[in-house]
Protein backbone atom coordinates (compact mmCIF):
# COMPACT_ATOMS: atom_id res chain seq x y z
CA UNK A 1 0.00 0.00 0.00
CA UNK A 2 2.85 2.38 0.83
CA UNK A 3 4.58 1.60 -2.18
CA UNK A 4 1.63 2.31 -4.50
CA UNK A 5 0.87 6.04 -2.37
CA UNK A 6 4.50 6.51 -2.97
CA UNK A 7 4.25 6.25 -6.87
CA UNK A 8 1.10 8.22 -6.82
CA UNK A 9 2.85 11.46 -5.06
CA UNK A 10 5.96 10.70 -7.35
CA UNK A 11 3.57 11.15 -10.52
CA UNK A 12 1.55 14.34 -9.04
CA UNK A 13 4.96 15.63 -8.13
CA UNK A 14 5.98 14.72 -11.70
CA UNK A 15 3.08 15.82 -13.40
CA UNK A 16 2.77 19.45 -11.66
CA UNK A 17 6.50 20.08 -12.91
CA UNK A 18 5.39 19.41 -16.25
CA UNK A 19 2.90 21.56 -16.11
CA UNK A 20 5.06 24.31 -14.16
CA UNK A 21 7.54 23.91 -16.66
CA UNK A 22 4.66 24.51 -19.19
CA UNK A 23 3.46 27.49 -18.46
CA UNK A 24 3.78 29.38 -21.71
CA UNK A 25 3.24 28.92 -25.23
CA UNK A 26 6.45 30.90 -26.55
CA UNK A 27 8.67 33.86 -25.50
CA UNK A 28 9.91 36.83 -27.35
CA UNK A 29 12.66 36.43 -28.68
CA UNK A 30 13.12 39.86 -30.88
CA UNK A 31 10.55 42.29 -31.49
CA UNK A 32 9.96 45.38 -33.62
CA UNK A 33 7.27 47.94 -33.83
CA UNK A 34 4.55 48.51 -31.93
CA UNK A 35 3.26 44.79 -31.82
CA UNK A 36 0.75 44.37 -28.68
CA UNK A 37 -0.35 41.10 -26.81
CA UNK A 38 -3.76 40.44 -25.24
CA UNK A 39 -4.09 38.73 -22.10
CA UNK A 40 -7.77 38.78 -20.98
CA UNK A 41 -8.68 41.63 -22.43
CA UNK A 42 -6.44 43.60 -22.13
CA UNK A 43 -3.94 44.99 -25.18
CA UNK A 44 -0.78 45.55 -23.91
CA UNK A 45 2.71 46.49 -25.55
CA UNK A 46 4.44 43.49 -26.41
CA UNK A 47 8.24 43.55 -24.86
CA UNK A 48 11.22 41.41 -25.62
CA UNK A 49 11.20 38.45 -23.20
CA UNK A 50 7.97 38.57 -22.39
CA UNK A 51 6.37 35.17 -22.13
CA UNK A 52 3.12 34.63 -24.18
CA UNK A 53 0.41 31.76 -22.57
CA UNK A 54 -1.79 29.41 -25.08
CA UNK A 55 -4.67 31.90 -24.60
CA UNK A 56 -2.79 34.83 -25.98
CA UNK A 57 -3.21 36.88 -28.89
CA UNK A 58 -0.71 38.78 -30.40
CA UNK A 59 -0.98 42.14 -32.73
CA UNK A 60 1.42 42.64 -35.45
CA UNK A 61 1.35 45.88 -36.80
CA UNK A 62 2.59 47.51 -40.21
CA UNK A 63 6.01 47.01 -41.16
CA UNK A 64 6.53 44.84 -38.08
CA UNK A 65 8.80 41.98 -36.30
CA UNK A 66 8.10 39.61 -33.93
CA UNK A 67 10.75 36.40 -33.55
CA UNK A 68 9.28 33.84 -31.18
CA UNK A 69 10.81 30.21 -29.26
CA UNK A 70 8.57 28.10 -28.96
CA UNK A 71 8.54 26.11 -25.12
CA UNK A 72 9.64 22.62 -27.14
CA UNK A 73 12.60 25.38 -28.38
CA UNK A 74 10.98 25.55 -32.14
CA UNK A 75 11.57 29.28 -33.56
CA UNK A 76 8.87 31.23 -35.33
CA UNK A 77 9.21 34.49 -37.27
CA UNK A 78 5.86 36.35 -37.49
CA UNK A 79 6.21 39.33 -40.47
CA UNK A 80 2.64 39.82 -41.81
CA UNK A 81 0.69 41.96 -40.13
CA UNK A 82 -2.70 41.21 -38.25
CA UNK A 83 -4.12 39.90 -35.40
CA UNK A 84 -2.60 35.76 -34.14
CA UNK A 85 -4.03 33.84 -31.17
CA UNK A 86 -0.96 32.10 -29.65
CA UNK A 87 -3.12 28.56 -29.27
CA UNK A 88 -3.32 28.95 -34.03
CA UNK A 89 0.89 29.47 -33.46
CA UNK A 90 1.30 26.51 -30.86
CA UNK A 91 -0.67 24.34 -33.35
CA UNK A 92 1.54 25.12 -35.87
CA UNK A 93 5.08 24.34 -35.02
CA UNK A 94 3.88 20.85 -34.00
CA UNK A 95 4.89 18.52 -30.66
CA UNK A 96 8.09 16.96 -29.96
CA UNK A 97 10.81 18.70 -27.67
CA UNK A 98 13.71 20.82 -28.77
CA UNK A 99 17.32 21.13 -27.13
CA UNK A 100 17.33 24.52 -28.81
CA UNK A 101 15.79 25.69 -25.62
CA UNK A 102 18.89 25.47 -23.76
CA UNK A 103 20.66 28.22 -26.03
CA UNK A 104 17.56 30.46 -26.54
CA UNK A 105 16.86 30.75 -22.46
CA UNK A 106 20.97 31.32 -22.29
CA UNK A 107 20.14 34.61 -24.74
CA UNK A 108 17.21 35.64 -23.24
CA UNK A 109 19.56 35.82 -19.52
CA UNK A 110 22.70 37.36 -21.64
CA UNK A 111 20.48 39.80 -22.76
CA UNK A 112 18.08 40.66 -19.50
CA UNK A 113 18.14 43.87 -17.46
CA UNK A 114 19.71 42.11 -14.59
CA UNK A 115 22.62 40.51 -17.05
CA UNK A 116 23.57 44.30 -18.14
CA UNK A 117 23.14 45.35 -14.59
CA UNK A 118 25.86 42.86 -13.55
CA UNK A 119 28.03 43.58 -16.01
CA UNK A 120 27.67 47.99 -15.46
CA UNK A 121 28.54 46.75 -12.01
CA UNK A 122 31.50 44.44 -12.73
CA UNK A 123 34.14 46.50 -12.21
CA UNK A 124 37.07 45.82 -14.61
CA UNK A 125 35.40 42.90 -15.64
CA UNK A 126 35.23 43.77 -18.79
CA UNK A 127 38.10 46.49 -19.81
CA UNK A 128 41.10 45.72 -21.19
CA UNK A 129 43.29 48.88 -20.75
CA UNK A 130 44.71 48.56 -23.96
CA UNK A 131 46.17 51.94 -25.55
CA UNK A 132 45.88 51.09 -29.02
CA UNK A 133 44.87 53.21 -31.26
CA UNK A 134 43.11 50.93 -33.50
CA UNK A 135 40.63 48.81 -31.14
CA UNK A 136 39.69 45.55 -33.37
CA UNK A 137 36.39 44.06 -32.32
CA UNK A 138 37.94 40.16 -31.84
CA UNK A 139 38.59 38.01 -28.46
CA UNK A 140 41.17 37.71 -26.56
CA UNK A 141 43.42 34.94 -27.55
CA UNK A 142 42.12 31.90 -25.38
CA UNK A 143 38.54 32.77 -27.24
CA UNK A 144 40.63 32.79 -30.69
CA UNK A 145 38.77 29.63 -31.42
CA UNK A 146 36.86 29.23 -34.91
CA UNK A 147 34.78 26.05 -36.08
CA UNK A 148 33.93 27.58 -39.27
CA UNK A 149 36.11 29.02 -42.06
CA UNK A 150 35.04 32.60 -42.43
CA UNK A 151 36.01 35.12 -39.59
CA UNK A 152 34.58 38.81 -39.67
CA UNK A 153 37.05 41.51 -38.45
CA UNK A 154 35.61 44.59 -37.41
CA UNK A 155 37.40 47.60 -35.99
CA UNK A 156 36.23 51.05 -34.96
CA UNK A 157 37.30 54.25 -37.42
CA UNK A 158 35.91 57.56 -35.26
CA UNK A 159 39.37 58.31 -33.87
CA UNK A 160 41.78 56.83 -37.16
CA UNK A 161 40.67 57.52 -40.11
CA UNK A 162 41.11 55.28 -43.23
CA UNK A 163 42.33 53.78 -45.49
CA UNK A 164 43.73 51.13 -43.50
CA UNK A 165 46.19 47.91 -43.92
CA UNK A 166 45.31 44.42 -42.93
CA UNK A 167 48.03 42.33 -42.71
CA UNK A 168 47.92 38.58 -41.83
CA UNK A 169 50.78 36.00 -40.58
CA UNK A 170 51.54 33.17 -39.65
CA UNK A 171 52.87 31.97 -36.23
CA UNK A 172 56.57 32.36 -37.21
CA UNK A 173 55.26 35.92 -38.32
CA UNK A 174 55.84 35.05 -41.56
CA UNK A 175 53.47 37.58 -43.53
CA UNK A 176 50.62 35.65 -45.35
CA UNK A 177 49.21 38.19 -47.00
CA UNK A 178 48.53 42.37 -47.14
CA UNK A 179 44.98 44.12 -47.90
CA UNK A 180 44.64 47.60 -48.71
CA UNK A 181 40.82 48.46 -47.32
CA UNK A 182 38.79 52.29 -46.86
CA UNK A 183 36.16 50.20 -44.53
CA UNK A 184 36.64 48.99 -40.87
CA UNK A 185 35.45 44.92 -42.26
CA UNK A 186 37.68 42.59 -43.31
CA UNK A 187 36.40 38.77 -44.40
CA UNK A 188 39.44 36.12 -43.27
CA UNK A 189 38.24 32.79 -45.43
CA UNK A 190 40.81 29.95 -43.94
CA UNK A 191 40.21 28.28 -47.02
CA UNK A 192 41.79 30.55 -48.92
CA UNK A 193 45.59 29.04 -49.68
CA UNK A 194 47.52 31.55 -48.44
CA UNK A 195 45.89 30.48 -44.70
CA UNK A 196 44.56 27.00 -45.64
CA UNK A 197 47.53 25.03 -44.20
CA UNK A 198 48.03 27.30 -41.65
CA UNK A 199 46.57 25.98 -37.66
CA UNK A 200 46.60 29.89 -37.09
CA UNK A 201 46.63 33.21 -37.93
CA UNK A 202 47.68 36.56 -36.39
CA UNK A 203 45.59 39.84 -37.42
CA UNK A 204 46.85 43.00 -37.45
CA UNK A 205 45.31 45.99 -38.80
CA UNK A 206 47.22 49.96 -39.17
CA UNK A 207 46.50 53.08 -40.60
CA UNK A 208 48.09 53.59 -44.16
CA UNK A 209 48.67 57.50 -43.42
CA UNK A 210 50.00 56.43 -40.44
CA UNK A 211 51.72 53.48 -39.62
CA UNK A 212 52.02 54.06 -35.61
CA UNK A 213 48.34 53.87 -35.71
CA UNK A 214 47.82 50.25 -35.25
CA UNK A 215 46.27 47.66 -33.35
CA UNK A 216 46.97 44.70 -31.35
CA UNK A 217 47.79 41.61 -32.91
CA UNK A 218 44.91 38.80 -32.58
CA UNK A 219 44.98 35.64 -33.06
CA UNK A 220 42.41 33.72 -35.01
CA UNK A 221 42.91 29.75 -34.32
CA UNK A 222 41.37 26.58 -36.18
CA UNK A 223 39.94 23.99 -33.95
CA UNK A 224 41.79 20.41 -33.43
CA UNK A 225 39.93 17.99 -35.67
CA UNK A 226 38.75 16.39 -31.73
CA UNK A 227 37.60 19.72 -30.66
CA UNK A 228 35.83 20.48 -34.04
CA UNK A 229 34.23 16.75 -33.88
CA UNK A 230 32.61 17.70 -30.73
CA UNK A 231 31.31 20.97 -31.83
CA UNK A 232 29.81 19.51 -35.11
CA UNK A 233 28.58 16.66 -32.93
CA UNK A 234 26.43 19.14 -30.57
CA UNK A 235 25.57 21.38 -33.60
CA UNK A 236 23.87 18.42 -35.23
CA UNK A 237 21.66 18.38 -32.60
CA UNK A 238 20.45 22.04 -33.37
CA UNK A 239 21.05 22.66 -37.26
CA UNK A 240 17.88 21.10 -38.77
CA UNK A 241 15.39 23.46 -37.02
CA UNK A 242 17.85 26.76 -37.45
CA UNK A 243 18.89 25.22 -41.38
CA UNK A 244 16.86 27.98 -42.86
CA UNK A 245 18.31 31.47 -43.50
CA UNK A 246 16.67 34.07 -41.12
CA UNK A 247 17.87 36.50 -38.55
CA UNK A 248 16.00 34.39 -36.13
CA UNK A 249 17.90 31.49 -36.82
CA UNK A 250 21.55 33.16 -37.00
CA UNK A 251 20.52 34.87 -33.61
CA UNK A 252 19.88 31.54 -32.18
CA UNK A 253 23.28 30.30 -33.59
CA UNK A 254 24.85 33.22 -32.14
CA UNK A 255 23.59 31.60 -28.81
CA UNK A 256 25.51 28.18 -29.30
CA UNK A 257 28.37 29.47 -30.40
CA UNK A 258 28.71 32.13 -27.82
CA UNK A 259 27.59 29.28 -25.37
CA UNK A 260 30.28 26.72 -26.73
CA UNK A 261 32.91 30.55 -26.53
CA UNK A 262 33.75 30.57 -29.72
CA UNK A 263 33.15 34.01 -30.33
CA UNK A 264 34.54 34.33 -33.54
CA UNK A 265 31.85 32.64 -35.18
CA UNK A 266 29.35 34.11 -33.16
CA UNK A 267 30.16 37.57 -34.24
CA UNK A 268 29.54 36.45 -37.81
CA UNK A 269 26.32 34.92 -36.92
CA UNK A 270 25.41 38.21 -35.25
CA UNK A 271 26.48 39.94 -38.50
CA UNK A 272 24.67 37.57 -40.69
CA UNK A 273 21.01 38.42 -38.68
CA UNK A 274 21.68 41.77 -39.09
CA UNK A 275 21.91 41.40 -42.96
CA UNK A 276 18.97 39.42 -43.31
CA UNK A 277 16.95 42.00 -41.10
CA UNK A 278 18.54 45.07 -40.68
CA UNK A 279 15.64 47.27 -39.64
CA UNK A 280 15.18 45.09 -36.23
CA UNK A 281 17.02 47.02 -33.15
CA UNK A 282 17.09 43.24 -31.16
CA UNK A 283 19.93 41.80 -33.11
CA UNK A 284 21.87 44.99 -32.91
CA UNK A 285 21.34 45.84 -29.38
CA UNK A 286 22.15 42.17 -29.19
CA UNK A 287 25.29 42.14 -30.66
CA UNK A 288 26.17 45.13 -29.13
CA UNK A 289 25.83 43.43 -25.32
CA UNK A 290 27.62 40.36 -26.55
CA UNK A 291 30.94 42.74 -27.48
CA UNK A 292 30.51 44.67 -24.25
CA UNK A 293 29.73 41.65 -22.42
CA UNK A 294 33.33 39.74 -23.43
CA UNK A 295 35.06 42.79 -23.41
CA UNK A 296 36.07 43.10 -27.45
CA UNK A 297 34.20 46.95 -26.84
CA UNK A 298 34.59 49.14 -24.49
CA UNK A 299 31.63 50.91 -23.50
Amino acid sequence: MKTKKYIFLFGLLTLNSFVFAQDYAFKVLANKGSNEVKSGDTWQPLKTGASLKSGDEVKLTDNSYIGLVHSTGKPMELKQAGSYKVSDLSAKVGSGASVLSKYTDFILSSNSAEAKKNRLSATGAVHRGETYAIQLLLPENQHSGIYNTVAIINWEGTKVPGPYIVTLRNMFDDELAKIETPETSFQVDLTDPKFAKENAVLVEVKSKNDPKQVSKQHLIKKLTPADAEKVKTSLNEIIGEVADQTALNKFILAGFYEENNLFIDAIAAYEDAIKLAPDVPTYKEAYEEFLLRHGMKKS
